[in-house]
């Protein structure tokens, strides 16, 4: 069947689903009033249908209550007057790069705004600075919008973009093997290394710090325009993973903020801290000359949603970023032994969770990944499919699942039949 057909029978297959499974969504607690230390009242802050298990809700994210009146709040303020809301909020963006950067690590002024994880590797690939003969090693495990990326700026420059594999069996992948691979590619003229952190296709998790560390030891010695900048499309881990991005050791990180943070949807940051690598490409309208500010594209933005971004990293300093990546790493193994004593299924994403974070891929014998969307869906549980040549079924508990609604998602896939 070709990619049109399984998406057409998808779509009506979960607009059946859904109308057999909508019901009345339950009263959400207000957000002054939700207890964040229980998981209840974390999960009452969102209006997703419970009754649902919702493990694609990482791929755009829906926004929880204080997120949400955050938007209202600013969208109410440039309805009524519109002038002066702009007026008088004309240091928003300042005051919300400060709280970016205590999430993220770093300082203020390393943090730009975006609209997307793809938009800030536009930005970082479209401006960076290559001498003739530097070349890109990048990795056949990156998202589509990573390669166009780096394809854009090959075509730009004239640089080589070099893929390589870092595993060849995701399940078994190490640090060991992935960290050897890459510095096997790394040449004496490459510029830009450019990985994700981890990888939609498969759930794979790359070490991040040690690959830096690793670089490191690569750019001993080189000049500061030779050196070797490691590049990170982070949106995966970001808000997954218990660890700031300033202590990653990579030069530059790109992410959304509207998945697993679960951020006002059309929000991003790119950070960074070689910003002198890269030239402006988008006239800023930011105030200030720090790279943050530079780097941010200028034009007027869907401004009640960027601004409601504070909100999104308050509550998740609030819950706890320790508690929210436990919380997902105890349903992610969940999910994955129980998965596992399955016959019928091959689970693709390793065990480790050094090695994985939220994502957890599988294959079920003789099914098609779109028809077994479909009809989880019609058990109640939402999933997705890997949007790649190789689909697998894909699963991403978090903070709006529950550790037993894993026994539900496995058997809900071992009830599936070809």
């Amino acid at each position: 069947m070709d990619e049109l057909g399984r998406r057409t029978i998808l779509t009506a297959g979960l607009a059946t689903a859904l109308a057999a499974c909508t019901t009345a969504t339950p009263a959400q607690p207000k957000p002054g009033h939700a207890d964040l230390s229980d998981w209840n009242d974390v999960r009452g802050l969102f209006p997703l249908d419970k009754d649902l298990v919702q493990t694609a809700a990482f791929v755009l994210a829906a926004h929880p209550a204080p997120v949400r009146d955050a938007i209202d709040r600013h969208r109410k303020g440039l309805d009524a007057d519109t002038a002066d809301y702009l007026h008088t909020h004309d240091t928003t963006e300042e005051e919300l790069r400060k709280t970016a950067a205590t999430y993220l690590g770093g300082t203020p002024d390393q943090v730009a705004f975006t609209d997307s994880t793809t938009m800030g590797l536009g930005i970082l690939y479209s401006g960076m600075k290559l001498r003739a003969g530097q070349d890109v090693v990048t990795t056949t495990h990156d998202f589509v919008a990573h390669h166009a990326a780096l394809d854009l700026m090959a075509r730009r420059t004239g640089a080589k973009v070099r893929k390589v594999a870092l595993y060849d069996d995701p399940r078994a992948a190490t640090e060991t093997e992935v960290v050897a691979r890459l510095r096997a590619a790394i040449a004496p003229n490459t510029r830009v290394v450019a990985i994700t952190w981890v990888h939609s296709s498969t759930g794979v998790r790359l070490p991040v710090p040690a690959i830096a560390a690793m670089v490191a030891e690569v750019n001993a010695g080189r000049a500061p325009e030779a050196r070797a900048l490691l590049c990170v499309d982070g949106v995966h881990g970001f808000g997954a993973v218990d660890h700031p991005v300033a202590e990653l050791g990579c030069d530059f990180l790109s992410t959304g903020t509207h998945k697993w943070l679960f951020g006002p949807r059309g929000t991003g940051v790119l950070w960074g801290r070689a910003w002198e690598a890269l030239d402006p490409v988008i006239p800023t309208f930011a105030n200030g000359d720090s790279p943050g500010a530079l780097f941010t594209p200028g034009g007027y933005h869907s401004f009640e949603y960027r601004w409601a971004v504070k909100e999104a990293f308050e509550l998740h300093e609030a819950i706890g970023r320790t508690r929210i990546a436990d919380r997902i790493a105890v349903q992610a193994t969940r999910l994955k032994e129980g998965l596992a004593k399955i016959p019928s299924v091959t689970l693709i994403t390793p065990d480790d969770p050094g090695m994985s974070a939220g994502i957890v891929c599988c294959e079920v014998d003789g099914m098609d990944a779109y028809n077994a969307v479909v009809m989880l869906r019609q058990a109640g549980v939402v999933a997705s499919v890997t949007p790649y040549e190789q689909q697998y079924l894909r699963f991403g508990p978090s903070i709006v699942t529950t550790p037993e609604q894993m026994d539900r998602v496995v058997a809900a896939v071992r009830s599936l039949r070809p």
